[in-house]
């Protein structure tokens, strides 16, 4: 199976989830299940089958995160330089409407376009792998054609 490649930061944070997830919210949905048991009649507990259905969706994030963190390849982007690559943070120009935005370019898991974290296997990450500051890139969305101007590189975290 392909590693996923992951910043630090991203996998310390699906690590704190899952920790999270283990010591503290499977133990309380085990204990609101037992409560909502003592209701009697379970055909007719919401409180059980809501609880049930919390559980399920627990136990489920908890396997999918047990995945992701067995696969991570953790990859500082303190140890890089130079052109554009995975955990980079990279500052663009819109040459159209000449907004500057800034994006790290993330692996999947960590991927979330309102923190700015982009991800590796989008357009516009893949259009920038590679550059260098000043070049240009041409990004083929669903929205059309955009053209971005590299301001600039950072690896810093």
């Amino acid at each position: 199976m392909d590693k996923i490649p992951l910043t630090l930061q991203g996998y310390e944070s699906l690590s704190d989830e899952l920790k999270q997830l283990k010591s503290q919210e499977r133990p309380n949905i085990i204990k609101a299940i037992a409560e909502a048991r003592e209701h009697g009649d379970l055909s007719e507990n919401a409180e059980y089958h809501a609880a049930r259905e919390k559980q399920s969706f627990i136990e489920g994030r908890i396997k999918e995160l047990e995945g992701i963190i067995s696969l991570a390849e953790v990859i500082d982007p303190k140890k890089l330089s130079g052109s554009i690559k995975f955990a980079a943070t990279v500052t663009i120009l819109d040459e159209d409407t000449e907004e500057e935005r800034t994006f790290q370019i993330v692996g999947e898991p960590e991927a979330d376009i309102e923190k700015n974290k982009l991800n590796v296997k989008s357009p516009l990450a893949r259009a920038l792998i590679g550059k260098d500051t000043g070049d240009s890139v041409e990004v083929k969305s669903p929205g059309g054609t955009k053209n971005y101007e590299i301001i600039s590189i950072n690896y810093e975290v």
